[in-house]
């Protein structure tokens, strides 16, 4: 009997080593200030994990 060929994986193949992100945190917020997050991130043109990220990175740089 041949063997036969492995399925294909679903989904997104793996990312580059180095180019994935290193870890995903959890955070909770009210709803009034993801509101106002959201509208943040839509006015920068960003995801909001985009705008959350490069706002911690400017207050951290500062």
């Amino acid at each position: 009997m041949p063997k036969q060929p492995k399925p294909k994986k679903v989904g997104r193949p793996a990312l580059p080593k180095g180019h994935a992100k290193a870890s995903i945190v959890p955070v909770r917020f009210k709803a009034e200030d993801l509101e106002k997050i959201n509208a943040a991130a839509k006015a920068n043109k960003q995801t909001l994990s985009e705008w959350i990220r490069s706002t911690l990175h400017a207050k951290l740089e500062a």
